[in-house]
């Protein structure tokens, strides 16, 4: 049986810089920004409803089309929207509708789409030497990315150095989709990493990769950049003097903000020219930290947890444990199921 423990006790935790509030285990909590308790009618992750496109289904069509009985007397009341016509009864001329321009079928359209591909927006999972990551083609910035430390792999093998490392644009993506360089130009934000550049010291195109604008989004610069996400970041690889591997899952989130009215809604810049970068509003680090099982009669043991980060300034002295939020929580945020990483590692 696998031993599980948090990295930091506690149950309500209050986010410095923001009143976050996360409730832990017994009231199966959410993340919630301005005090607002968890029941709010409008949790984190919920979109607001809107009218779906309306479904043909192959049925539906061919009801449509269906003959109409001859014996239907002219004074008949018209059969409501969507019902099916009896059928006729036998001799009697058959009576074809002309299938209009909205009666498409399910058929048809999968059909299309085998030979044109989904119109929809695009997640590219890259493979790097040191991590994996998602891109998401709209934001222009990383859905997830996920990495495994231990202490070997934190070692310089080959004389990788950072300053031989420049931001490049990732020529995987389709240039109508790709992040750039001037996109981050004068926006007043540093181009922030995802995964580390001291994560993958193992060998110089290691590093390299960490510098593609594939694996880098928006984030301010003093005070969190360069300061208080620094920090975490040497927090996560401390842990491999007391785990054997960590893994690490770095997602940019976008989360709402309760206004005056009582509504919540979620508000981030966009930067470049034109506009085409997305800002996200927190960064959130989700970490399974396993030591294997040693010896006969050990047990393997881990530890999960993970801390939601503003994208703002931060003073230093702020206690990592005030970001600690459930996984779950996290999970409903982000859309990212972290099971996977529990399942498949402990």
């Amino acid at each position: 049986m696998a031993a599980q423990a948090g990295f930091f006790a506690g149950g309500l935790i209050i986010g410095a810089g923001g009143a976050w509030l996360a409730a832990k285990r017994e009231s199966k909590p959410q993340l919630v920004q301005g005090g607002a308790p968890a029941g709010a009618s409008a949790a984190v992750g919920a979109a607001p409803a809107v009218a779906g496109p309306t479904v043909v289904t192959p049925a539906a069509t061919l009801s449509a089309a269906a003959p109409v009985p001859a014996s239907a007397s002219a004074s008949a009341p018209a059969p409501a929207p969507g019902a099916v016509p009896a059928a006729p009864s036998a001799g009697a001329p058959a009576t074809h509708a002309v299938a209009g321009p909205a009666q498409v079928t399910v058929a048809a359209v999968h059909d299309a789409l085998a030979h044109s591909g989904t119109p929809s927006p695009t997640t590219d999972i890259l493979a790097h030497e040191a991590y994996v990551s998602a891109y998401d083609r709209r934001l222009r910035h990383p859905v997830w990315t996920a990495e495994h430390l231990t202490a070997e792999s934190l070692q310089r093998r080959d004389g990788a150095n950072r300053a031989n490392s420049i931001f490049t644009e990732d020529l995987r993506i389709p240039d109508a989709f790709r992040s750039t360089n001037a996109a981050y130009f004068r926006s007043g934000y540093d181009r922030g990493h995802m995964v580390p550049a001291a994560d993958a010291k193992a060998t110089q195109n290691a590093m390299n990769e960490t510098f593609l604008l594939t694996n880098i989004a928006p984030q301010v610069g003093e005070g969190m950049n360069r300061d208080y996400w620094a920090h975490t970041e040497d927090f996560c690889r401390r842990l491999t003097r007391t785990f054997s591997d960590v893994y690490i899952f770095t997602v940019p989130l976008y989360l709402p903000r309760q206004g005056a009215d009582g509504k919540w809604r979620v508000s981030y810049e966009v930067i470049g020219t034109p506009p085409s970068v997305s800002v996200p509003t927190h960064f959130a680090k989700v970490i399974l930290g396993v030591n294997n099982a040693v010896g006969l009669g050990r047990a393997k043991s881990f530890s999960m947890g993970a801390f939601v980060i503003p994208n703002s300034m931060i003073p230093n002295s702020a206690p990592l444990r005030s970001f600690e939020m459930d996984v779950g929580a996290v999970e409903r945020a982000a859309g990212v199921d972290a099971q996977a990483v529990r399942l498949g590692h402990v």
